[in-house]
């Protein structure tokens, strides 16, 4: 199967949309004389938070726009992450663009901050060379003939995919691999349906757990990240006992099989939705309630490694001091039975002979 463009990375461009018309054309449903008038009073909106601010401009004293995209002018963008950048490239740079009407398209002088997209080449221009990410865990571990699948919802499909494989689209090798990407609800906010697709991930993964096809699954369940970010403490309950559900369907399965779990995380969320001063005290606002927090976390995030097939002198090391995400990728390459590159972080386990 040849590489295809993932469609995590075009999956809503009436974002895009709303971005084009405020910052080009000067258009939003909200007009304020200043930038702080505009935060002050759409935060003040029940239940407003910076992730899903709706999209404003600054007007002078007449209502018209004062800082649209206009012909001459020079466009800097960045983004750690490549998913929207390379959807707003499409629209700056593509003259048969077609996903939504852009009414007019300035001449600037464009540039990213990385090219987000190496295959389009997108941006055409940029600043600062892309990392290359190579030898990743993934791409190892498929060619020493490990079959693997793949699994998530639209909106972390890539996590599993393209950015696990060192922002990389397609397979490594189509005949040992099968990624599978349950669409995601679109054009509402993920608290509305916060059990997301947790079940539908668990169920496909179950299957294929249980199907014999593979050597390794790999999941991302999204709900405590997507539904958290919202700042709705009931719905982010919901969202925690979908994912619960379905990460005990998938251990289920692999208790069934004789194999081998790894759960963790890459940063926590809605285990604390709510700010806290230095003495960990909640904080809270002018009115008296308390003041939600919607942004990650920075506490520790938990590893579990178990399941029937995990040999008995298995132990975590304790000789690692700061141990973290980057550790993973070793540890499940030892739990496959191979030895990481030196190069790589060290692994969390070893084996103790009983």
């Amino acid at each position: 199967m040849s590489p295809r463009r993932p469609s995590w990375m075009q999956n809503d461009w009436s974002v895009v949309k709303r971005g084009w018309d405020a910052q080009v054309l000067g258009e939003a449903p909200h007009k304020f004389q200043n930038a702080l008038e505009a935060v002050k009073t759409l935060r003040a909106e029940p239940k407003a938070n910076d992730q899903y601010l709706p999209p404003f401009v600054i007007v002078d004293e007449s209502g018209k726009s004062v800082g649209p995209i206009v012909d001459g002018d020079a466009v800097v963008t960045f983004n750690f992450r490549a998913d929207r950048m390379v959807m707003l490239a499409k629209a700056l740079e593509f003259p048969d663009f077609d996903k939504f009407d852009r009414v007019r398209v300035p001449k600037i002088k464009y540039a990213g901050m990385l090219q987000y997209d190496g295959e389009l080449k997108l941006p055409s221009k940029y600043l600062v060379s892309p990392p290359l990410i190579e030898r990743t865990s993934g791409e190892y571990l498929v060619k020493n003939g490990v079959r693997t699948f793949a699994c998530s919802e639209t909106v972390k499909f890539g996590h599993v995919t393209f950015f696990w494989n060192g922002n990389r689209s397609g397979y490594f090798d189509e005949t040992r691999e099968e990624y599978v990407e349950i669409p995601s609800d679109s054009g509402i906010t993920f608290n509305e349906q916060p059990k997301m697709k947790a079940l539908e991930i668990a169920e496909r993964t179950r299957d294929a757990i249980l199907s014999g096809k593979f050597d390794q699954v790999r999941i991302n369940l999204p709900n405590g990240d997507m539904v958290g970010h919202t700042g709705d403490i009931e719905a982010t309950v919901v969202a925690c006992k979908a994912a619960d559900e379905a990460v005990k369907m998938v251990l289920d399965a692999v208790e069934q099989v004789g194999g081998i779990y790894l759960v963790t995380a890459d940063h926590g969320n809605a285990e604390d939705m709510v700010k806290r001063n230095k003495a960990g005290q909640p904080m809270l606002d002018k009115s008296g309630s308390i003041q939600i927090l919607t942004s990650h976390t920075l506490q520790p995030v938990p590893v579990a490694i178990g399941g029937p097939g995990l040999h008995p002198g298995v132990r975590f090391r304790s000789d690692i001091q700061t141990p973290g995400l980057a550790n993973v990728a070793a540890t499940v390459m030892n739990l496959h039975g191979f030895q990481a590159p030196a190069d790589y972080e060290t692994t969390l386990i070893e084996v103790v002979d009983k």
